[in-house]
């Protein structure tokens, strides 16, 4: 299927490793320019190696002036930005026994104020053009409890919930809001929470990952052109009705009816 991406101009966030590289690799073979957001320039440059070349800014989205300068720098350089793709920050996972207030507001600031940053200051820019998407990639951790991810479980759910409600504010302005949320998937972000989920099972992080996996349909892990393939769709012009949603994306581990 030609999802029509040729010249469209899009911004990744998060986008030098995981998710996010192969987001920005799908939206390059479909025709559209790109630019990649990150904290670190290293994995920034190399991402952009990886890919043939592409627009680079690294920054910490958790602060918004800093994420309010990366749209503004990437609509001077690149255009106006079509589609918004939010893949940016991490909570740390931590055993329920270890948490604490500053644990609980830091996942805040690497998830949920991230995503904010970026969206507020674009979502209106889009507003007064009439058109746009943003796909926010969230996680099953907002609707199923982790133990080991309460706390960016909290501010994933609360991702969904800013979804939903500016694709309700917003979708009449042309802009569709969608987001998705992966399972497992095979990334470093996997490996960094095998080492609280060993601690809580006190089972190495080899066994973790086995049992974690054998409690999956697929049998497998997620991979992440899989769920680029998902992102591709969601934000061409075949995914405007799914504007408002929160699609999960894990091969039936999480099975939901609503």
């Amino acid at each position: 299927m030609n999802l029509k991406l040729q010249q469209k101009n899009v911004l990744i966030t998060g986008a030098s490793k995981g998710i996010g590289l192969a987001c920005a690799r799908r939206f390059k073979n479909e025709g559209a320019h790109i630019a990649l957001v990150s904290r670190n320039d290293a994995s920034l440059n190399r991402a952009a190696e990886s890919l043939g070349g592409a627009m680079v800014f690294a920054a910490d989205l958790s602060d918004s002036a800093a994420a309010e300068n990366v749209v503004c720098q990437a609509e001077e350089q690149l255009g106006p930005v079509d589609i918004l793709v939010n893949c940016a920050g991490a909570a740390q996972r931590t055993v329920p026994e270890e948490l604490s207030p500053e644990i609980w507001r830091a996942a805040m600031d690497a998830k949920y104020f991230s995503y904010i940053n970026v969206i507020d200051p674009l979502i209106k820019r889009m507003a007064a053009r009439k058109k746009g998407a943003i796909i926010n990639i969230i996680g099953t951790g907002g609707k199923t409890p982790v133990p080991v991810h309460l706390p960016g479980g909290a501010a994933n759910a609360a991702l969904m919930l800013i979804t939903a409600g500016l694709a309700s504010a917003y979708t009449a302005q042309g802009i569709q809001v969608i987001g998705i949320s992966p399972g497992l998937t095979n990334t470093e972000r996997v490996e960094e929470g095998l080492k609280a989920e060993a601690k809580r099972q006190g089972v190495s992080e080899a066994d973790a990952l086995s049992n974690m996996v054998a409690q999956m349909p697929l049998g497998r892990l997620t991979e992440p052109d899989e769920i680029a393939s998902i992102v591709a769709f969601a934000a061409s012009r075949y995914g405007v009705v799914l504007s408002g949603t929160n699609i999960t994306a894990d091969g039936a581990a999480t099975p939901f009816v609503v």
